[in-house]
């Protein structure tokens, strides 16, 4: 009669290398991956679940049969006593050494490092993959994760998800990295690529942002009459988006504090920026008049409140607001490629000028470390041109005027409600100071295009 425990031979378990589990009997299996990697597990029903608990790696340097066997024996032994094994592991660990898991610590590095990264939704970005992919691992002590539990991890999305799986191996280095530099860990770290993985994974896809479907920009001018008609919120930052050439989250999250109408400049501070620093965007008159036509937040300093006005639109709105105009073939983030386009074909402006309009960082790392200005006189003129050319008929917004006096008319009409909304904010504001500067200014400007 076949025997029912230690059915399997050392020799067959370095040899063997088909994928699936290979019973020893006594709970005790062999699991091989596809991709080869062995490791022992120990299978088991408790209080009506059916439970694994893994009893270490297979390969030549981990764990051998006759281990394995002894360490299924003892959770044979626990689960016969009526309690339930891996929680007995869990408890073991726990008392005998101070090690955190791996996932406590990593939800301690995410902690620990939330505050340096760029935005709250980095730092959501990071929690979730290693707290949904790294499921598996996450009671496993740092000290403990090595190349096989590495690899549990990543296979089943290397080539299903290779984005999100080569970053979060990248993640899972620097967890490891930091658990061996405060002292719970010692040797190679098993995330590690050159040299490491790249021997046991296929080598990852070339990472491809793709392209945001744009709007032709010879048909910009036609797509912002139609917008214009559109009375909501979303429709008068979609279309200030567009003429500012800006970023969706810059512009939905804008305050008035940024604006200075005084020299027509909006700052948004480091903060807020993709590249981690200040931007100034000079503001076409087209642009101003979108601000002064909004109506009044009198619950906070959001530009473009969401249904709550103490809180920015749906990083959505503009988008939605795309599709009910029926436009689901372009994005919002298009608008800038357009921009792009448009300032590269049709306009005199150099490479650096619309780079910067676009915010982009200098890509040659000794010209970005002399250049000190930011060319704001000449993005001011290319960006009121980019203005001219999406809505080259409007005289409602002041663009065709060329008599001084009628265009400081037309602006000190405009400018009365923007400051009795400025002035709810508690600011200290005077009306000349903040104003009086801007007809004139604004004036030269359209002299200057």
């Amino acid at each position: 009669m076949a025997r029912e425990i230690n059915k399997l031979t050392a020799r067959f378990v370095d040899a063997a290398n088909n994928p699936g589990r290979h019973s020893d009997g006594g709970n005790l299996y062999l699991s091989i991956s596809p991709k080869g990697s062995k490791r022992w597990v120990f299978f088991y029903r408790f209080a009506g679940r059916q439970r694994e608990m893994g009893l270490g790696s297979a390969s030549r340097s981990g764990v051998s049969l006759a281990t394995a066997r002894e360490r299924a024996a003892d959770a044979r032994a626990i689960l016969a006593s009526g309690r339930d094994p891996l929680e007995v592991k869990k408890t073991e660990h726990r008392k005998n050494q101070d090690v955190p898991s791996f996932g406590e610590w990593a939800d301690s590095y995410v902690e620990t490092h939330r505050a340096g990264w760029r935005n709250k939704k980095h730092a959501n970005q990071w929690a979730m993959t290693l707290t949904r992919y790294c499921a598996s691992i996450r009671d496993m002590p740092v000290s403990e994760v090595d190349t096989d539990a590495v690899l549990e991890v990543l296979q089943p999305i290397w080539e299903r998800l290779p984005e999100t799986a080569q970053r979060l191996r990248g993640r899972m280095e620097n967890v490891l990295d930091a658990a061996k530099s405060k002292g719970l860990r010692t040797g190679e770290n098993p995330a590690r690529w050159r040299g490491h993985l790249s021997n046991l994974l296929s080598k990852p896809k070339k990472l491809s942002r793709g392209h945001h479907a744009a709007l032709a920009y010879a048909e910009l001018p036609a797509f912002l009459a139609e917008l214009k008609l559109r009375k909501s919120t979303a429709a008068r930052a979609l279309e200030f988006t567009i003429l500012t050439a800006s970023r969706t989250s810059e512009v939905l999250n804008a305050s008035w504090c940024e604006f200075d109408f005084d020299k027509a400049v909006w700052t948004i501070p480091e903060t807020r920026m993709k590249a981690g620093r200040e931007h100034r965007v000079p503001l076409s008159i087209k642009a101003i008049s979108i601000l002064q036509s909004l109506p009044e937040n009198k619950f906070g300093d959001l530009v473009f409140p969401g249904q709550r006005l103490s809180k920015p639109l749906s990083s959505m709105a503009m988008a939605m607001q795309l599709r009910r105009m029926n436009r689901r073939d372009i994005t919002v983030h298009g608008f800038r490629s357009s921009f792009r386009d448009w300032a590269s074909e049709t306009t005199s402006s150099s490479h650096e000028v619309c780079e910067m309009a676009l915010a982009h960082s200098i890509s040659n790392k000794t010209e970005a470390a002399y250049r000190r200005g930011d060319l704001m006189e000449k993005r001011r003129s290319l960006m009121q041109a980019w203005a001219n050319y999406c809505v080259p008929h409007d005289p409602t917004e002041g663009l065709l005027y060329n008599n001084l006096d009628r265009l400081e008319r037309f602006i000190e009409g405009r400018q009365a409600g923007l400051f009795k909304r400025l002035s709810l904010f508690g600011s200290v504001i005077n009306r000349q100071t903040y104003f009086g500067k801007a007809s004139l200014h604004l004036a030269l400007m359209i002299k200057k295009v």
